[in-house]
């Protein structure tokens, strides 16, 4: 199973922590360890799953929006969108639970033209203000159909960092990974008020493969 390069670390600690639990149990426990030593091991893999990097065929694509998470859709809803569009948009936001793959991906092809890092608070990530007020990043990429998306890493009460690789300019396809978040947390993808929704509160999605809108041609 290929590993995401964000669980080195993690994965180093995990291991550590781990280790000396698993010899202080078989010292003090004996027979008993297996107690403590088994549970440890299920948490241990449950690590290693979460920073796996399955294989996934992507197309490409044009005037489709894809699903930039796996995870569950929480929200569909017209918002004003304040930071970059100021303007009305479509909100479709999606909840990345912690046993769900955490790689962030370009919902939409095109061009970097906005990306910001905002500290912040950590609201459960399904909580109406995380989008405002919790630590998140901001990234906003002109389609190929010359619109103007914006969408948004939101750490959860668990997620506690946030890393995203795109730079000013950098070509943008859907589906690629642009970003990383570590243990739940949520996107928000902003969209055209035109845009064809394709998906629904509650809806499954496999970041990379599934289509949750359509924008009209500019």
């Amino acid at each position: 199973m290929k590993l995401h390069r964000e669980s080195k670390g993690t994965i180093i600690v995990a291991t550590v922590i781990i280790a000396v639990l698993s010899f202080i149990a078989v010292y003090f426990l004996r027979m008993w360890s297996l107690l403590v030593i088994v549970p440890l091991l299920v948490l241990y893999g449950l690590v290693f799953w979460f920073f796996r990097v399955p294989l996934r065929d992507i197309e490409d694509h044009r005037e489709n929006v894809i699903a930039p998470v796996d995870g569950k859709v929480v929200m569909i809803r017209e918002v004003v969108e304040n930071e970059f569009l100021r303007s009305k948009a479509i909100q479709i936001s999606i909840f990345m639970s912690p046993l769900n793959v955490h790689i962030c991906r370009y919902p939409v092809s095109g061009k970097v033209i906005y990306k910001q890092y905002h500290p912040g608070k950590y609201l459960v990530a399904w909580h109406e203000k995380s989008s405002t007020d919790n630590e998140r990043t901001t990234v906003a990429v002109e389609s190929l159909t010359h619109h103007k998306v914006v969408f948004r890493q939101i750490a959860g009460y668990v997620a506690r960092r946030i890393v995203f690789y795109c730079h000013l300019n950098d070509e943008a396809k859907a589906g690629h990974e642009f970003g990383f978040i570590k243990f739940g947390s949520r996107m928000d993808v902003f969209l055209p008020v035109d845009s064809e929704i394709l998906c629904q509160i509650g809806d499954k999605t496999k970041g990379g493969i599934d289509i949750i809108a359509r924008m009209k041609e500019d």
